[in-house]
């Protein structure tokens, strides 16, 4: 088997038997084909003829390259699922990657605003225009769910309940979450659909939560404008904020508040604790004090 057929039916597999999101289904993709190019330009066309020099050759010339270990990380781990799931269909009976490491990702802990920084984010939204009023909602609903900005743009209408403060958030796999909503962000979110209309306009409604002025499903990249734009005029470091950063400090705020790590595992959608656990270390006054009322010579 060629390599581009191998990339090609390993990508249809993951597709159906993951239910990848398009945009996780094209950084495979791309990762892939890097690699397919990598082993034709050094005269390898075979998928079975791959040998773990060949890849540890792969992992030197992206290093080469100057990519952050991180990424090394990712393109590795795509070529890995490759080769595994060819062992797994017989196409032939060996891992090339099973011995070859990956640069080691850096500890690095995640980026969070202060409670006080949220705040003002939000409140340098604030207007009276419906775009206005469904910035707020957009800030309010992220902050209180820890929703990745794919999961809010994909909301629609029905996915919201209201009377009940939770909505159903559909993430990584299409898999699905009841996440619980905050006073402040139900609010919001009431204010929001009583303008929703306004957004709309003469455009048949698409369903979607959140539209643009043009009446359409607000896109990933406006989630990203509109929070860098308001954290300008809350006086914030655009280049520290973001919707990544929003969901990390929900996370973070939480810990610090006393939720346990699996009550912030499933409202994040995290599918392993240990991915839950990094908040840990953001607040290091939480661990002693939990230290403290739970060991025995804790006091």
């Amino acid at each position: 088997m060629d390599v581009p057929t191998a990339v090609a039916e390993f990508l249809v597999s993951v597709r159906a038997e993951r239910g990848l999101a398009a945009n996780t289904a094209e950084a495979y993709r791309r990762d892939l084909d890097q690699y397919a190019t990598y082993l034709r330009d050094h005269g390898c066309d075979d998928i079975a003829a791959v040998t773990a020099d060949d890849v540890s050759g792969y992992v030197g010339a992206l290093t080469e390259r100057g990519l952050a270990p991180s990424t090394i990380a990712r393109k590795i781990a795509a070529v890995r699922g490759m080769h595994r799931f060819l062992v797994a269909e017989e196409v032939f009976d060996r891992d090339p990657t099973a011995l070859v490491e990956a640069p080691k990702r850096p500890s690095s802990l995640p980026k969070a605003l202060t409670v006080d920084q949220v705040e003002r984010l939000i409140g340098a939204a604030a207007g009276e225009s419906a775009l206005a009023v469904r910035d707020v909602a957009i800030l309010e609903f992220m902050y209180a769910s820890g929703a990745r900005v794919a999961e809010t743009v994909g909301l629609d209408v029905l996915d919201l309940d209201l009377a009940e403060s939770v909505a159903v958030v559909t993430g990584k796999g299409a898999k699905q979450r009841l996440v619980p909503l905050g006073n402040y962000a139900v609010v919001a979110l009431r204010s929001y659909l009583g303008r929703r209309l306004e957004l709309k306009g003469d455009q048949p409604d698409p369903g979607a939560l959140f539209l643009s002025s043009r009446g359409r499903r607000l896109t990933r990249q406006a989630v990203w404008q509109l929070v860098r734009k308001h954290s300008i005029s809350a006086g914030l470091d655009p280049a520290e904020v973001s919707p990544h950063v929003l969901r990390h400090s929900v996370a973070t705020h939480m810990v610090e508040g006393g939720a346990d790590l699996r009550t912030v595992q499933e409202i994040l959608g995290h599918a392993s604790i240990s991915t839950t656990q990094i908040y840990t270390r953001v607040s290091p006054r939480h661990l002693y004090e939990v230290y403290v009322a739970a060991h025995p010579r804790g006091q």
